[in-house]
């Protein structure tokens, strides 16, 4: 896939496509470094903002994080703990407050699940790290 500039397709929404493509199929796996802004610039022929924008989307999503002078990585696909939803329980997805974001060390764009049991004790986990599972009946 290239970027067309002439698409109706903004072109940082183009280099995201493009990039998340070579992530989900693993030609750029877990851990890698993805290349510079100013690699990708050139590379694609669009301007830096365009890239920022792009990593932002892939950031928002999960599939990637960045950290000043460490440059943009794919993330490791992260372990999942059972979580059990009670009879009488519920649970939502929302976004963290900073303090939230903070404490857990979420990446951006990362939501944390609120589970609340019959009793309405609530328990915030990280979204991506929590699989939530229903009682089984014997």
């Amino acid at each position: 896939m290239r970027i067309d500039p002439r698409s109706h397709t903004p072109v940082y929404i183009q280099l995201a496509d493009l990039l998340r493509e070579q992530i989900e199929s693993g030609k750029v796996p877990p851990g890698s470094v993805l290349a510079s802004e100013t690699r990708l610039s050139q590379e694609h022929g669009i301007g830096r903002e365009s890239v920022r924008m792009a990593v932002a989307i892939l950031r928002s999503e999960g599939l990637v994080s960045t950290s000043r002078g460490r440059g943009t990585w794919v993330r490791e696909v992260p372990q999942r703990d059972e979580v059990e939803l009670t009879p009488g329980g519920s649970a939502i997805a929302r976004m963290p407050s900073s303090h939230e974001r903070r404490e857990m060390d979420l990446d951006e764009g990362v939501p944390v699940l609120e589970i609340r049991d019959a009793a309405g004790d609530v328990q915030v986990l990280p979204a991506d790290k929590a699989q939530i599972i229903r009682p089984t009946s014997d």
